[in-house]
């Protein structure tokens, strides 16, 4: 089992956008120094509560700053990039930390982005998705002249290939073939997860949905390899969960649901966020749930896991068991909310290194 930490990031839009932005930072630091294996960042333009719009330059700040961690992005919304600026980044960020980029894709996640880039349909968005990672594979895997028709991208270069000057020529990635690809996952029988399943790449199944959901994700992911003949591992499976780790088990389930914690502002922003969207469906239990029965305080009450390191380690090892054999787990970051918090969640992380992961793998060992 491994560890890892998701941070959309979602952070207080009243706060100062510097300081929350090196509080960012400050976890993903504090992350590779508790021993954690990897740290993902979201990519979003249009909104002061998830503010790094560019997860490739986040992560190039964090070489220096970092030692082993791998360095992975939740994700790359494709449509709204061009492919060969993707192939490029991607590649040189590769290169930088030395093998330690992990790259996750999707076709976005966030309306006002959406609307921002004229790609509000979804199926457009599918579609844009797969031809710009389609095309990015190519540019990697290829030599120029390049010559790639798409339906959405042509790319040519074929007039100013200039071999003698190393002109007209991408770089490759510093890992070959390229970069582990992973996709994200949040709809019951996710078709994200039946493309990651046939492409070889992994799934990363998201924090704000029901046990029942991400079952699905494991079972259509095991179902899709066998048809191609691939062997679903558990190490292809990343799964988000919210999570505090406190000494005191009833200590740790309270703070969580308390109207000023930092978990509080976490889902009462991301269920306001999805029910304007009219996505909420997603995350209710069952598909016949109220509306107004989808609130902050049911999200907290159904997608945190909180207690003690030993109420913890059971509650993971019990979901575990109920939806199938994940292989990393990744703790979902939440707005340090400034002094009065901060110590409690850098608090929960070191439990969550220090004691929890060592009695998870016992016990899976």
């Amino acid at each position: 089992m491994k560890l890892g930490m998701f941070m959309m990031p979602v952070n207080d839009h009243r706060r100062d956008t510097h300081t929350v932005l090196k509080e960012d930072v400050e976890t993903a630091v504090e992350c590779d120094r508790l021993g954690f294996d990897e740290f993902w960042v979201g990519e979003h333009y249009t909104t002061l509560s998830e503010p790094v719009s560019c997860p490739f330059m986040f992560l190039a700040n964090l070489i220096a700053r970092t030692e082993k961690i791998k360095l992975c992005t939740g994700v790359i919304n494709l449509p709204q990039r061009h492919p060969a600026q993707v192939a490029a980044h991607a590649a040189m960020l590769d290169h930088l930390s030395d093998g330690r980029l992990v790259m996750g894709v999707s076709p976005g996640g966030l309306v006002s982005d959406f609307e921002m880039f004229g790609v509000t349909d979804l199926q457009v968005r599918r579609e844009m998705a797969g031809e710009c990672i389609d095309t990015v594979l190519k540019l990697w895997a290829t030599k120029p002249p390049y010559n790639i028709s798409g339906k959405y991208w042509n790319i040519r270069l074929d007039e100013h290939f200039y071999p003698d000057l190393g002109v007209g020529e991408l770089i490759k990635p510093y890992q070959q073939p390229h970069p582990p690809l992973v996709a994200s996952a949040m709809s019951p029988n996710s078709g994200s997860v039946h493309t990651a399943a046939i492409k070889g790449w992994g799934v990363i199944s998201a924090n704000f949905v029901p046990a029942s959901t991400i079952k699905t994700h494991w079972e259509g992911f095991s179902a899709s390899c066998k048809e191609v003949g691939r062997i679903p591992e558990p190490a292809d499976w990343r799964v988000a969960r919210t999570i505090f780790v406190a000494e005191d088990d009833a200590e740790a389930k309270a703070y969580v649901r308390s109207p000023g914690s930092p978990f509080a502002h976490y889902f009462g922003y991301l269920v306001e966020l999805i029910k304007r969207a009219e996505f909420h469906a997603i995350m209710k239990e069952t598909p016949d749930m109220p509306d107004d029965a989808l609130t902050a305080d049911y999200a907290c009450e159904n997608f945190i896991i909180a207690g003690s390191p030993e109420s913890v380690t059971e509650q993971i090892l019990a979901l575990r068991q109920e939806i199938g054999p994940f292989g990393t787990l990744l703790m979902t970051a939440a707005d340090m909310q400034g002094p009065a918090h901060k110590p409690k969640m850098l608090a929960s992380m070191d439990l969550m290194a220090n004691d929890v992961m060592p009695r998870l793998r016992k016990a899976l060992a």
